[in-house]
């Protein structure tokens, strides 16, 4: 007697909650952790290494060009098997995360472990976007991208208390390559496989059009006023007198604003795309300001972490939006152009951070931040507006 054979799931008959659950644990371990958690062992990491603010900025650059690199990847990569490039997003992020915490003094182990990770991150979110398009039912595919897009919530959440355990940090950055491995492992063995489907006999799409300069430098805008405040903000508020064991709540505070961010989509719909980016680059200039006071305390830092939390995701949810409003027949194109002027814009604005507060101290760069973000407002001009 033969066995059953197992067909492919169908979008008509996958349950979506189980794929955007175990989606969203990749995205938290490729995020939280491999991505942005950085940032929150900078003191130390500039301690072992003898690093120069600078040098914390050229890591950090490092970080954002392997996310670039994996954006480069992930388009190809996610149409031919999203399955598997999102796998392969858990794997470079384990493998990443393990070679961090295995390069004891040798930075440029170090280094490439942060190449490593970064890559995961660069290559996740293509790849649970067109799983979800290509095993979950229609109806069903909001619910389940929202609940799979929590997970960078989720591990910033997770992560925040990590560098006060007392294991030692090479030990906390092996458990975090261990966890993700886990995650990685429990994905394989959940997630669905999609029927393939053949390649579409489609006409190539241009990405040159109207508007595209636009889009490319709001999204390079936010990379480059981005990257101070994921490199050096734990380090800012330690040096303003913030305990240690608080700094914990300061980071679980952006990971957990995150969500509130997704407000800004209704703005958009409501009072137009233009106005709700400008808006909303204004509150975020307030709130990098706020790390430019020499003694902000606890409150005030909290404060500055929420807007931070909510504003980034807000704003990298209208570049999504915007991207597929110039891009309606391929908006896969125009998110990842998009984010690859993000990436470029992270890449030159952590190292550039790093020099200048070497020069001119941390609270000069945060206050060049905020002003540089105001520049905004250039959107307002009738001539530059979006809709």
């Amino acid at each position: 007697m033969s066995a059953p054979v197992r067909r492919p799931p169908t979008p008509d008959t996958q349950r979506w909650w189980p794929t955007a659950i175990v989606s969203a644990g990749v995205i938290a371990v490729c995020y939280g952790f491999a991505r942005y958690a950085y940032g929150l062992f900078v003191p130390e990491f500039a301690r072992v290494f003898g690093l120069t603010a600078t040098g914390i900025g050229i890591l950090g650059g490092v970080s954002t060009l392997g996310y670039t690199l994996g954006l480069l990847i992930a388009p190809r990569a996610a149409s031919a098997n999203p399955r598997a490039a999102t796998l392969a997003a858990g794997s470079c992020a384990s493998v990443g995360l393990v070679f961090i915490g295995v390069s004891g003094p040798f930075v440029v182990v170090f280094g490439a472990g942060l190449l490593i990770a970064g890559a995961g991150a660069g290559l996740v979110s293509p790849g649970v976007a067109q799983l979800i398009a290509r095993s979950i039912a229609p109806a069903s595919q909001p619910r389940a991208q929202s609940c799979a897009n929590t997970g960078t919530s989720l591990g910033l959440a997770a992560s925040a208390f990590t560098p006060v355990l007392a294991l030692g940090w090479q030990s906390i950055w092996l458990g975090l390559g261990c966890t993700a491995a886990i995650v990685t492992a429990i994905a394989w063995m959940r997630l669905p496989r999609p029927a393939a489907q053949p390649a579409a006999a489609e006409p190539g799409v241009s990405w040159q059009r109207p508007g595209l300069a636009l889009l490319l430098a709001n999204s390079i805008l936010l990379g480059v006023t981005s990257a101070p405040y994921w490199s050096f903000s734990i380090d800012r508020v330690l040096r303003t007198g913030l305990d240690p064991a608080a700094s914990g709540w300061f980071w679980l505070t952006i990971g957990l604003a995150g969500p509130v961010g997704g407000i800004v989509g209704a703005l958009a719909t409501r009072h137009g795309l233009t106005r709700a980016n400008v808006w909303t680059w204004t509150i975020w200039a307030a709130g990098i300001m706020i790390l430019a006071i020499p003694t902000s305390g606890l409150p005030l830092a909290l404060v500055s972490a929420a807007i931070f939390g909510a504003t980034y995701m807000g704003l990298s949810g209208l570049c999504i939006l915007w991207a597929a409003r110039l891009y309606t027949e391929a908006p896969a194109l125009g998110v990842t152009l998009s984010f690859l002027g993000l990436g470029a814009g992270q890449t030159l604005g952590s190292p550039l951070a790093g020099i200048i507060a070497d020069h001119a101290g941390l609270g000069i760069v945060f206050a060049a931040t905020a002003t540089l973000s105001l520049t905004a407002w250039a959107q307002a001009h009738f001539r530059l507006r979006i809709a």
